[in-house]
């Protein structure tokens, strides 16, 4: 690698490690004032899980892992839109005008489809699943006693791989404007995509109506990736068709 290389390597990893540090350091404030009001979302998120059985600390520390749990997740929540921003930043230089333009819209398209996919999981999918698993526990004659520890992670882990996985179309339409994906790979691929969003919903879902629920949209939500890759795609290629004819005359 010749010197000439070399610097604007260098220079793109300078830029990359002071965005990461502004990134970070919004996610720390973000975690302090999270854990501020880890008791006042731990009320809103469990209030459910009150009316139909207790909810214990089965060990000293599980108090203070709600908090850490519940700060982790609303920091990563608050930090999401300064994340989608400065990766923006950083790969806008190598985009057009008009690109730069197009791209920006992303960012918030993408926090309001994490917002909706927790929303989607927290009062449709999770609600479902506990009262799935509170039957059986019902039909097995068990005592429902969960710990709050578990009961916590147990959301997070259905809700939150939820709101990642609704950020798909986003995703797709950013990479197929920087042109690293095109339709015909979406449409190769879409058997394959299909098993692995089944096996995801199966995951994390414990019951066939919940996998039904959670396969469903995440399938739809990939033919809507699709068409809208598509959609970008003869765009593009418009535009490339214009700048050619411009370029001639």
């Amino acid at each position: 690698m010749s010197e000439e290389e070399f610097q604007p390597l260098a220079d793109h990893l300078v830029e990359l490690r002071r965005r990461l540090i502004w990134v970070l350091a919004t996610f720390v404030v973000g975690l302090v004032a999270s854990f501020l009001y880890a008791a006042d979302i731990f009320k809103i998120i469990g209030k459910d899980a009150n009316e139909h059985f207790a909810l214990y600390a089965l060990s000293p520390a599980d108090s203070f892992k709600i908090y850490m749990q519940i700060s982790l997740v609303s920091a990563f929540i608050l930090t999401l839109p300064v994340l989608l921003y400065h990766l923006w930043q950083f790969v806008r230089p190598g985009l057009e005008p008009r690109e730069q333009k197009a791209t920006l819209i992303y960012i918030p398209v993408a926090f309001l489809l994490f917002i909706g996919g927790l929303l989607f999981g927290y009062f449709l999918v999770f609600p479902l699943m506990i009262d799935f698993l509170t039957k059986i526990s019902k039909d097995l004659g068990v005592k429902q006693m969960y710990g709050i520890y578990q009961y916590i992670s147990f959301m997070f882990n259905v809700i939150v791989p939820l709101a990642l996985l609704f950020l798909l179309p986003v995703i797709v339409l950013f990479l197929t404007r920087l042109r690293l994906i095109t339709p015909a790979l979406l449409i190769k691929v879409r058997k394959i995509a299909y098993i692995v969003l089944i096996v995801i919903a199966l995951i994390i879902t414990p019951d066939l109506l919940s996998n039904f629920l959670v396969a469903v949209p995440l399938i739809l939500l990939y033919e809507i990736s699709i068409a809208l890759s598509i959609w970008l795609f003869r765009r593009i290629e418009k535009e490339s068709e214009l700048e050619s004819l411009t370029t001639d005359d």
